[in-house]
């Protein structure tokens, strides 16, 4: 019923683009001070919020864009190139000094009770990245059972990002700064070559059009 190429090609965009190693030792930050119930508490309803905001986009996005008379190749091709400088950022290291600054803002303008909503789900898990992904990816799940699909991707997505943020501190210990450095570096290359092949489709649609 699914291609799984397509599949296999949504899991991969979204979980480099919302980048739960990275969201990790930031998580930690945010929650300083919270034990291990409130901190869990804190990445459930994190995740569950960004996962209703990217929900919306995944089943409106094509909606809003056809609105706007902006077709769906257009909207690849400057996705794409959306991806490909967010990919730019992790692989020279400037995205992670971007949530960094992100966040200390955000604690000392919200209550720590707070951060579930700002920073954590909007805009450091469904950032302009991920969102940019999201309808994107809902333009190669076209019909309603597809897109059904790209929910359950999304939820799987999410529920991978939370199990992340609940072991944050062993990962971040695990991981230590060479290994955050490599893994960045790494998802920030697959990023870039998936950017790439957006924008291939988006000028493959536009032409086609």
């Amino acid at each position: 019923m699914f291609d799984l190429d397509l599949v296999v090609n949504a899991v991969t965009t979204l979980l480099v683009t919302i980048d739960p190693p990275g969201l990790a030792p930031l998580f930690l930050g945010l929650t300083a001070g919270m034990d291990r119930g409130q901190r869990k508490q804190v990445a459930l309803r994190g995740s569950i919020i960004a996962f209703f905001i990217l929900a919306v986009f995944a089943l409106t996005g094509a909606g809003v864009l056809a609105l706007l008379g902006i077709s769906i190749g257009a909207f690849r091709i400057a996705g794409g190139l959306l991806l490909f400088w967010i990919a730019f950022e992790m692989i020279f290291e400037r995205r992670q000094e971007r949530k960094e600054k992100t966040s200390e803002t955000a604690i000392t303008r919200d209550h720590i009770h707070n951060i579930a909503v700002f920073p954590l789900a909007l805009p450091l898990i469904a950032g302009p990245g991920a969102i940019s992904a999201t309808i994107l990816l809902s333009g190669s799940f076209p019909t309603p059972v597809e897109r059904g699909g790209l929910i359950l991707v999304l939820a799987f997505c999410l529920a991978l990002l939370y199990l992340s943020l609940v072991v944050a501190e062993r990962i971040d210990r695990f991981l230590g700064m060479t290994g955050r450095a490599i893994l960045t570096r790494l998802l920030g290359v697959i990023l870039a070559a998936l950017a790439v092949q957006f924008v291939v489709d988006g000028v493959k649609s536009a032409f086609a059009g």
